[in-house]
């Protein structure tokens, strides 16, 4: 049997924090991913808890009346608990150095390990076709996981929102980038 997880980036929000809800944008942009999800048959939805991404996949959820599933493992990764004024040299620093850490966050292959554990339980499950959302970061690291040259640019040049399709058959994962920002622009 063919398994497809279907990885989601959520949709432009107002902020950072868990509690940050969509912008006006992202909950258009939230229509415009059920849309171009409405052909697919899905059979399961797994939400990061941040308030962002379920905004991001809940008219997918209405449309097919599946519920979503949260998964705290699906959390954007802490980078560290300090303010870095820096942040996107420390992120890129990270893709270099699966094992570097700052004070009070988690290391590259950590967080790696935690979203490819839900990815793989999912492919394990007896659902043939699953949405996963989650966040930009978190998101680059597990499409490392499976593709070693996704690096810091490829996160760079991921949109609000995005999708990567991981298709399991034969023992082995193929990945393929289905979101064209483009597509959905009007």
């Amino acid at each position: 049997m063919k398994k497809r997880i279907y990885i989601v980036r959520h949709c432009e929000a107002q902020g950072q924090p868990p509690e940050s809800p969509l912008t006006e944008k992202g909950y258009t942009q939230a229509k415009y991913l059920s849309d171009f999800l409405s052909n697919t048959n899905i059979d399961r939805i797994i939400s990061s808890p941040f308030l962002r991404a379920i905004q991001s996949v809940e008219p997918i959820s209405k449309e097919t009346n599946i519920k979503i599933e949260i998964d705290e493992r699906l959390s954007e990764r802490i980078l560290s608990t300090q303010d870095l004024p820096d942040w996107p040299e420390k992120l890129k620093a990270t893709f270099d150095d699966f094992e570097l850490k700052f004070e009070g966050g988690e290391s590259s292959k950590e967080a790696m390990n935690r979203i490819v554990n839900v990815v793989e339980e999912a492919f394990k499950s007896e659902f043939e076709n699953t949405i996963i959302v989650t966040h930009g970061n978190l998101m680059s690291l597990l499409l490392k996981n499976y593709d070693s040259s996704f690096d810091f640019d490829c996160w760079k040049s991921l949109s609000n929102p995005d999708v990567f399709v991981l298709s399991y058959i034969n023992n082995e994962v193929d990945m393929e980038r289905l979101w064209r920002e483009e597509l959905i622009k009007k």
